[in-house]
């Protein structure tokens, strides 16, 4: 099993739009996949009671209840758990961040932004966690996205650490809004093609990293997903 954490010290990057897509581009892909949403606005929960589908399922979790929460997981079969993190430099995070294999921190292209990663990047290379920028809710064309990745590889002073980037579009907020993600919502569009490009990222990095929790059992003994609380 695998697990992405979407941490920002900004707020309004984007980060629970980012899982919803992610998480469907993942089962797309054939994976079984849980959202752990430790952030108190709650919007995954409110997004996945305006969605027809059961899968995947959004899970509420406290701080003090997600390092036991993924390894449960892993026996019940799920193969992706992602996790989306309120904003702030707080426990949910921290907390997040070293359960994670992979740390997505969302961006937009603009100086606050940019300055705003600074102590999650601190936090996350202090538990040696792998991460990745995504920036997040761009321009369709602006000279804004060259500069702003330019600022990130240097502030990372690694490379391969940018993401695709996503634009901002209305299908975005539109598919949210309905209970999809925008590759259900929109499948030929663009913004779903960016989603999927950055999945495909992502499960790059993933599968380049070792994977914090991994538990094999006999299929009599998994739990299915719909079965837990």
């Amino acid at each position: 099993m695998h697990t992405i954490a979407l941490v920002s010290q900004k707020g309004g990057t984007g980060k629970s739009t980012l899982a919803i897509g992610l998480a469907i581009a993942a089962m797309n892909d054939g994976h079984k996949v849980c959202l752990l949403e430790t952030d108190p606005q709650g919007t995954l929960s409110h997004w996945s009671q305006r969605r027809a589908q059961a899968e995947p399922a959004v899970e509420t979790v406290t701080p003090a209840e997600l390092e036991d929460k993924i390894p449960f997981l892993d026996r019940c079969g799920v193969t992706l758990v992602i996790i989306d993190t309120p904003a702030g430099h707080g426990e949910a995070a921290e907390t997040a961040i070293r359960c994670a294999d992979l740390c997505l921190i969302p961006a937009r292209p603009s100086p606050i932004d940019i300055e705003a990663t600074a102590p999650t990047l601190a936090t996350i290379r202090a538990v040696d966690r792998p991460f990745g920028f995504v920036l997040n809710q761009t321009p369709v064309r602006s000279y804004r996205i060259a500069n702003a990745a330019a600022a990130l590889s240097e502030a990372a002073a690694v490379i391969d650490v940018l993401a695709p980037s996503v634009a901002l579009r209305n299908d975005q907020q539109d598919a949210v809004g309905a209970g999809l993600s925008v590759t259900e919502f929109a499948l030929a569009g663009k913004s779903a093609d960016e989603i999927r490009g950055l999945w495909q990222w992502t499960w790059g990095k993933l599968t380049a990293a070792e994977p914090r929790y991994e538990l094999t059992l006999p299929a009599n003994q998994q739990t299915d997903l719909l079965a837990v609380g």
